[in-house]
Parts: structure tokens; sequence; C-alpha cells
């Protein structure tokens, strides 16, 4: 598998520089930030979540958990938790289970973004499968993306 065909699109359409980078198969957030040599908070992590039966993407550092309280609370839903790879696998058409990138806007999905990742200059991303992920500037990626950005990790105390 490569770039998802749908992502490729998006930033070709939109003309903002990235770089494509190749790496050994990794399915965790944190093994594809080590694999492609980069600091955990700038790998950005989609994580799919299921409020009240409509799904919707979480974007946080790859070190860093989603805080299901606060965005429950952001979103207003009533019921909130991590969706199961069975309730996500035919949203992401093209996209391997796991490995989406944070655009939610490309599968009619909002997107909500932690704030520390804004904290880079250039963010990277899986980019559809678990060999392939995107670097590009955040700034770019936030004007793509147009998520809501807001404070999504827990913190420890």
């Amino acid at each position: 598998m490569s770039v998802s065909p749908k992502l490729r699109e998006h930033l070709e359409v939109a003309r903002v520089p990235y770089q494509h980078h190749v790496h050994p198969k990794a399915y965790t957030a944190q093994e594809t930030a080590a694999s492609v040599h980069i600091p955990g908070q700038e790998m950005a992590k989609s994580v799919v979540i299921k409020a009240d039966g409509n799904l919707l993407l979480a974007v946080v550092p790859a070190n860093r958990r989603v805080n299901l309280d606060h965005l429950k609370f952001t979103t207003r839903a009533e019921n909130i938790d991590l969706a199961a790879e069975n309730e996500f696998k035919d949203a992401y058409p093209s996209c391997e289970p796991g490995a989406m990138p944070p655009f939610g806007n490309l599968f009619g999905q909002p997107t909500y973004c932690d704030t520390l990742l804004e904290q880079n200059e250039e963010i990277e991303f899986n980019a559809g499968s678990h060999n392939d992920t995107i670097r590009m500037a955040f700034a770019d990626f936030k004007s793509l993306a147009r998520p809501t950005m807001l404070d999504l990790v827990e913190h420890s105390h």
C-alpha cells in the first residue's frame, strides 16, 4: 500500500509542500515515530472516536492519550468511547485500519486536534498505510484539515 489517493489528491490540489517517507512496517504511532527518527510529540496520531454513534477523529501527539472526558464535554456527546476497528474500517477507504491520516474532513468526519501539536513547526502522520508517512508544516495541516483546536490529551498530575 502507499499514500491514500484521497490524501495525495488533497495535498496536490492545495499545492502545499510535503515529504513522503517510507519506513519499515509499524503499527503504533510511537513505533512509527521511532522508525522515522522523530520525537513522539511531532508524530500526529489519529484516534477514531465514536460519539453518540458518529465517528470523529481526535489528533494527538503519538506520546499522549486522548482525554475522553474532556472530548465528551467539548462535543456534548452523551456516549463517547474509542471506536473498535470493526466500527470504522469501512469509513476510511484505501487506508489500512489504524493508519488513517489526520484529515477527518476527507472522510466526512469532524476533526479535533490537540494544541500541543501546534507547538511543532512540522508534524508527521500516517498517510494511509503502516509503511508511509507524510511530513508537512503544521500551519498547512491546520488550514487543510480545519480541525477544532483544543486541549485534548490527558495530563499527568
